[in-house]
């Protein structure tokens, strides 16, 4: 198989109707779009590489699948709904089951998420997908990090520190535990109900570490934010594996994709039902504050000491 017979065969694998604002997808120089009406645009890149962002052992099909979700992670934080996305491939060599799992990763990553792909490139070189996702979104309707008001509630759904508890005990991880690193779930429908309800006043994706992402959030605001590290939602399984280390997980280890969200007081009835609704924890786990950065806090109010609040790709430079 050659490279545009590539092509074409990623085209047939993960066709889907296409929405009539796609005037033009796969097959020329570029795709063309027509924005619908009185919507925004809103536009996500990722690249994941061996080694990197999954271990080279990893599944054909799990890297297919975390290549998109982590991107519809990142429309999820904003509140957008997916429209469509491109990817990017660069492989070692072509190798034909290999690439069968790929896409039925990919395919169970768009399945119900009505997202369809519009392009991309493929190359020879080390193994690496680079996604670029948009979705769509009401004017002024978009979450953002710099919404953030002192007084209101910090907030984050899910349970936090799995996937990287996860990566450092996979011969002893539960298979649930492994999906929390390998098929994480982006938190689409809540982001859309944040937004379109006012519910959130900022919101970002736990891809770097809670206090990283929550940092981003103070940062982008002005504010500070106060962690309490005792309510932080930390899965039972996780407390078993690693007692000594729980706490570093969810606060640090990132690659959760959960949502990190700030939030009035007067949201917190409609948050609990919002919970209720989809299924899905919704936990109150501090407060922005006047100031400035991220303060983690024991159950005596003192502030906890962290090397590091999150991944840096260029830490060491």
């Amino acid at each position: 198989m050659g490279e545009f017979e590539l092509i074409k065969y990623i085209q047939t694998r993960l066709a889907r109707p296409l929405p009539e604002s796609v005037v033009l997808g796969i097959g020329d120089d570029a795709a063309i779009l027509a924005t619908p009406s009185n919507q925004h645009v809103v536009v996500t890149s990722d690249t994941l590489n061996a080694g990197v962002h999954f271990p080279r052992d990893t599944s054909a099909e799990n890297i297919g699948y975390k290549s998109l979700a982590v991107s519809l992670s990142d429309l999820a934080s904003m509140g957008a709904k997916p429209w469509w996305f491109n990817l990017n491939l660069s492989l070692i060599d072509l190798d034909f089951d290999w690439m069968e799992g790929l896409l039925d990763g990919l395919n169970d990553a768009m399945d119900g998420n009505d997202i369809v792909i519009i392009g991309g490139d493929t190359t020879g070189g080390p193994l690496s997908l680079s996604i670029t996702a948009a979705g769509l979104c009401g004017p002024g309707k978009a979450l953002r990090r710099d919404g953030a008001k002192p007084g209101e509630d910090v907030w984050v759904s899910g349970s936090i520190g799995d996937a990287a508890c996860a990566l450092q005990h996979m011969d002893t991880a539960s298979v649930d535990l492994m999906a929390r690193l390998n098929r994480p779930t982006a938190r689409l429908e809540l982001g859309q109900k944040l937004a379109h309800d006012g519910l959130a006043s900022s919101c970002a994706d736990i891809s770097d570490g809670l206090l990283a992402d929550a940092g981003n959030i103070a940062a982008r605001s002005g504010v500070a934010i106060q962690i309490i590290a005792a309510d932080i939602p930390i899965a039972d399984e996780v407390k078993r594996l690693d007692p000594n280390n729980a706490l570093k997980y969810a606060a640090t280890g990132g690659d959760d994709y959960e949502l990190v969200f700030t939030a009035g007081a007067a949201h917190r009835n409609a948050l609990k039902n919002l919970s209720a609704e989809l299924n899905l924890p919704l936990t109150r786990i501090g407060t922005v504050l006047q100031g400035q950065g991220v303060h983690l806090l024991d159950a005596d109010g003192a502030e906890v000491s962290v090397k590091s609040p999150g991944y840096d790709h260029f830490s060491s430079t």
